[in-house]
């Protein structure tokens, strides 16, 4: 990409990058797992992931990804072929990925707490072959697998694997896990025919089978994302804009083989899958894997690890400082950490960063990208609120709202668009999306705001309706489309009110047919049973009638405005809103 040298007058930005960061960056034109292979090479001995204290080697890691590569051969998968991984934080996980990445097979990601009905969409949707999924998970898998089989789709599903969450964990911990986990009868029964992921991990070492892929075409990971409209959709990524997006985030923080990163960010999401594995894996540092977000075990980690950086959502940083033994922990290895999803009061981000004496970069990204493509700079200005600047190679605009093709002038509200090596090959099954969002080699995010004399970005609002709540994307219409599933409800509509703790939380409003009746927590009930739990409202207002546009349309710009607790970012005083 070129902007970053012949269009100056449009990229302020470039003048504030540290000095140690390139204005482009070199891409190897290899595949991602190439690049892991070559850690392996480089970095033998040194530990690459620890998980509850157990610690695996790059030559450990890389024999057991190869073995694992050779197993998914034998039993046929081919170059394209999806394969599901439905695991949190985890060495297994680690390993599933490169080893479907090796074959030139594709990665699913999937949110291990997803319904029946959701899995049923991704593996339909994705067309998925393979699943390696948590035992604890069995009951609900076979149970979609069933529902493919019975419906003749006899390709979708053909395998699943199972794995415990205590197969790589050192042996006290291993048997405290063992003793203490609750899993279902109807799971127990169905692992007693499955096949487990421990049986797939020696088979030797296999030839490379990705010689012919396209780095810029073929497709490496297909993740789900929510939509506006309808079911959640699939991001198609290439292998070069893995390779790219983990490049730009490790040299960012200039991340090397001394440096360890803390993840608790699911891997299963684009922020954990880049930031968390991805960049460190291929820069010869270490993963700390932690499975789930609990401060304990967050705060525990680091005094006991000594992580250098760390990411995370706000919740996780409000949960830190406001943790009652906080001082009893040593929280100083810490140099850099990486904060995005959602806005950061300053007030956190302030505390956070006198606790620590480490860097907080709040930053930007969204999946039709990988992840982060925009920070502010780690050793450079830092301005609170504002979510940084774009990495090399990512060039950033704000576009009118009416024709979205004229780039506005500094402190002008408007869309947020971008190009560079990182952005999604396009939604599966979904040429118009696509055509919609990648216009003219520009992503069109959806996001709104503007960008100030510096080149720094500033986002205010959501072109969408959108909500995040700690950290996690709930678009409205696919929790409306469970509500209007009940028998009580009429009329239904979802927005995310504001949350000191999550940022947002999720917030419904009903009104019942005639003769109806229905108490709030039974709203509740019903939607955990079809929804995973952060997309279950935590507010349920029954109404008489909802407001209305004069077409019929349910307002919901109103409801906000009732529901507004907190004031939005302050604009520039000379930012003109776009029509």
């Amino acid at each position: 990409m070129n902007d970053a040298t012949t269009s100056e007058p449009l990229i302020p930005w470039t003048k504030h990058y540290d000095s140690e960061v390139a204005i482009t960056l070199s891409y190897p034109e290899i595949t991602l797992d190439a690049l892991f292979h070559r850690s392996v090479e480089n970095h033998a001995e040194a530990i690459a992931l620890i998980f509850f204290g157990l610690e695996i080697s790059y030559k450990q890691l890389g024999l057991y990804v190869n073995s694992l590569a050779t197993a998914l051969i034998d039993i046929g998968i081919q170059k394209g072929d999806r394969i599901a991984l439905l695991l949190p934080n985890c060495p297994q996980y680690v390993m599933s990925y490169y080893a479907i990445l090796s074959i030139g097979a594709v990665v699913v990601p999937v949110n291990p707490l997803s319904t029946e009905p959701e899995l049923l969409h991704i593996f339909r949707d994705g067309q998925v072959r393979t699943a390696i999924c948590l035992d604890l998970l069995a009951g609900r898998l076979e149970n979609a697998r069933d529902t493919c089989q019975g419906a003749g789709e006899h390709h979708l599903l053909e395998h699943t694997f199972y794995t415990a969450l205590n197969e790589f964990m050192p042996l006290p911990i291993k048997a405290l896990y063992r003793l203490s986990r609750k899993i279902s009868r109807e799971a127990k029964a169905r692992l007693a025919q499955c096949v487990w992921f421990r049986t797939l991990i020696h088979k030797g070492t296999p030839l490379n089978h990705t010689s012919n892929l396209d780095l810029h075409q073929d497709v490496a990971l297909l993740i789900y994302t929510g939509g506006t409209t309808g079911k959640p959709k699939g991001v198609m990524l290439s292998h070069y804009s893995l390779v790219a997006n983990a490049t730009q985030g490790a040299a960012w923080v200039q991340m090397g083989k001394r440096d360890r990163l803390l993840a608790v960010l699911p891997i299963f999401h684009g922020f954990g899958m880049s930031v968390c594995m991805n960049a460190p894996l291929i820069s010869g540092a270490s993963c700390v894997l932690i499975p789930r977000f609990n401060v304990d075990d967050i705060l525990k980690g680091i005094h006991r690890f000594h992580p250098t950086l760390f990411a995370g959502v706000p919740t996780m940083y409000i949960g830190l400082i406001n943790h009652s033994h906080l001082v009893d922990y040593n929280l100083s290895s810490l140099r850099g950490c990486f904060v995005g999803a959602a806005p950061l009061a300053p007030e956190v981000k302030h505390q956070f960063e006198e606790l620590t004496d480490s860097k907080l970069m709040e930053g930007y990204g969204l999946t039709e990208a990988v992840t982060a493509l925009c920070a502010n700079p780690y050793r450079g200005i830092n301005k609170t609120g504002s979510i940084g600047i774009p990495f090399p190679d990512v060039i950033m605009r704000i576009r009118d709202n009416v024709t979205g093709e004229i780039d506005l002038p500094p402190l002008e509200v408007g869309e947020i668009v971008l190009r560079g090596p990182d952005v999604m090959l396009g939604y599966n099954n979904r040429p118009q999306d696509t055509a919609s969002t990648i216009r003219d080699g520009w992503l069109y995010t959806g996001d709104m705001g503007y960008m100030d004399e510096d080149g720094y970005f500033f986002i205010v609002d959501r072109k969408k309706d959108m909500i995040i709540t700690g950290g996690f994307n709930v678009y409205p219409r696919e929790v409306e489309d469970v509500l209007y599933q009940h028998p009580a409800v009429k009329e239904a509509s979802v927005i995310g009110i504001p949350d000191d703790y999550k940022g947002e939380c999720v917030k419904a409003f009903i009104t019942l047919r005639d003769g109806a009746t229905v108490k709030e927590p039974e709203i509740i009930s019903y939607c955990k049973e079809h929804l995973i739990l952060y997309k279950v409202p935590q507010q349920v207002e029954i109404r008489s009638e909802l407001p209305l546009t004069a077409i019929g349309k349910i307002l919901k710009r109103a409801l906000r405005e009732e529901n507004s607790g907190v004031q939005a970012h302050p604009l520039p005083t000379d930012t003109r809103l776009g029509s």
